[in-house]
């Protein structure tokens, strides 16, 4: 006998077809293509201000400035006749090491003697008074400008050693240091020169192998023995750099006295 075999076909009729399941799937395929770039566009801006960041970030905190020393030297006529206070420092100034090149022209350099606060600007600097230092010369020597940083004056602002400093190199390998542009990389060491002036050194002839003819200008500081001391240079970009002292009991008959560190 032959058994009886029935073929049966299932049809599925749940599924949805055509084209509005066409429509549906491009809808979804263009919100994620959307989703994506808004996404892709976010990350890379995000990058771009998360890298200027982490830059500015690394040119604060390797832009600093060293004090390696401080000088003062004491006005005089002669090797016994001189000022009873320190009339001139010199700061001796370097870079740390990976530090970013410093525009010295926009470092302002701040002296107080507990009584007296000089802001100071580097000699070239138009931008704050809207004058550079009477008589500042780019082509000069750093000991010709010095020697106008301690006996000119100007209506405005007025008495250059209250306003100014000046500034001349020590080691500058790869030349990046003249009068005009004061740029220091690292391993440049300079001198900063900030006239101390008081008005009881002002009848004195020389300051250090400057001569002043008795004609130099009052700082308005008076850097005396037992006197506290602090300097803050702050460069445009960077950490500020501070050197704080305290001037001997006694200057003896030293014209030129170590005072930091």
């Amino acid at each position: 006998m032959k058994s009886n075999r029935k073929s049966n076909l299932y049809t599925n009729s749940s599924a949805q077809v055509g084209i509005g399941t066409l429509i549906i799937f491009i809808a979804m395929v263009l919100v994620a293509a959307v989703a994506a770039a808004v996404l892709i566009q976010t990350s890379g801006t995000l990058q771009q201000k998360a890298q200027s960041t982490g830059k500015q970030a690394t040119q604060e905190v390797s832009s600093n400035l060293i004090v390696k020393g401080i000088e003062g030297i004491r006005a005089k006529d002669s090797a016994s006749d001189m000022a009873s206070s320190v009339s001139l420092l010199k700061l001796k100034v370097g870079l740390n090491v990976g530090s970013s090149p410093v525009d010295v022209n926009q470092v302002v350099l701040s002296i107080t003697d507990g009584t007296t606060t000089n802001n100071l600007i580097y000699a070239n600097n138009d931008k704050t008074y809207g004058y550079t230092m009477h008589n500042f010369s780019t082509s000069a020597t750093g000991a010709a400008n010095l020697h106008d940083l301690l006996r000119s004056t100007q209506a405005t602002p007025g008495a250059n050693a209250k306003y100014y400093y000046t500034v001349d190199k020590i080691r500058d390998d790869d030349g990046s240091f003249t009068q005009a542009k004061p740029v220091m990389n690292t391993g440049d060491l300079a001198t900063f020169y900030v006239s101390t002036l008081s008005d009881a050194d002002l009848g004195f002839v020389y300051v250090g192998t400057t001569a002043v003819g008795g004609s130099q200008k009052d700082s308005g500081l008076d850097i005396g023995p037992r006197t506290g001391v602090s300097i803050v240079l702050t460069p445009e970009s960077g950490v500020v750099t501070v050197a704080d002292f305290v001037t001997p009991s006694s200057y003896g008959t030293k014209e030129t006295v170590v005072l930091y560190p």
